[in-house]
């Protein structure tokens, strides 16, 4: 499952991912490309990626801020599931998460829009990757119930 944006809010405020979402740091509307760090590929959302790839992806948002206190922070961190972070602070987002998964790592909610980073034309076709590993755990997945 993928949360991305208000989808992502709808996860975390569900319990179906840590952390909670919050008005930007600056409270103001965020809409621009940004910098991002590939810290997991092993979710359904990041399998053609690798860790430390950074991936240009635009965030469009004024509720993006992923917040958790220290002591979740660590715990997820160490547990490893923070998937996607900032590579530069554009929102004020502990420990500059876009994204995080939960424990068993099928469920991912980010921040950032894939689906508006799909060909080089418009300014990147990073977002492709994301979608694309998406499609092959769905392909895997109907191809394993045969």
């Amino acid at each position: 499952m993928l949360g991305i944006c208000n989808g992502f809010q709808i996860l975390c405020e569900a319990g179906l991912l840590p952390g909670v979402l919050r008005r930007n740091r600056d409270l103001e509307f965020v809409c621009r490309d940004v910098r991002l760090r590939v810290e997991r590929s092993d979710t359904a959302a990041t399998t053609r990626c690798e860790p430390g790839q950074e991936l240009t992806i635009p965030v469009k948002h004024g509720e993006g801020s992923w917040y958790a206190d220290e002591e979740l922070y660590a715990e997820l961190d160490a547990a490893g599931q923070v998937v996607l972070r900032y590579a530069e602070d554009c929102n004020g987002s502990v420990g500059d998460v876009a994204g995080v998964c939960n424990e068993a790592r099928n469920v991912v909610g980010l921040m950032p829009h894939p689906e508006h980073a799909v060909d080089p034309l418009l300014g990147s076709g990073d977002g492709a990757l994301l979608l694309a590993s998406l499609a092959d755990a769905a392909r895997e997945r109907a191809l394993a119930s045969v």
